[in-house]
């Protein structure tokens, strides 16, 4: 499977979207709105959110990109949200796993 991270950062979203998302995703809760999403007592790992959170956010795109009358610009900047500071925790996380590059003085 293609790395989360890279599919996002190949993602094409408008402008506006992105900066209510980004602004958004600066104050982002986890707890809270992943609950919002799944429902769950034990919430997914960062990875496995992240991918989850791609899909729903995917079909609110789709169904902006199509005109549907199920889109509201409201749950994608929310779903964006989401998708934003899941990339976030899992990115950091990644980093603070990956070992230090060796000195090469």
């Amino acid at each position: 499977m293609q790395d989360v991270l890279s599919r996002l950062s190949r993602m094409r979203r408008p402008a506006l979207l992105m900066e209510a998302a980004q602004i958004g995703a600066a104050d982002y809760r986890r707890e809270r709105r992943l609950r919002r999403y799944f429902g769950l007592s034990a919430l997914p790992g960062p990875g496995e959110a992240l991918v989850k959170l791609m899909e729903i956010e995917g079909w609110q795109d789709d169904c902006r990109r199509s005109g549907d009358a199920a889109y509201s610009a409201i749950r994608h900047v929310d779903a964006m949200i989401a998708v934003l500071g899941e990339a976030a925790l899992l990115a950091a996380a990644r980093e603070a796993s990956s070992p230090p590059a060796p000195n090469l003085r």
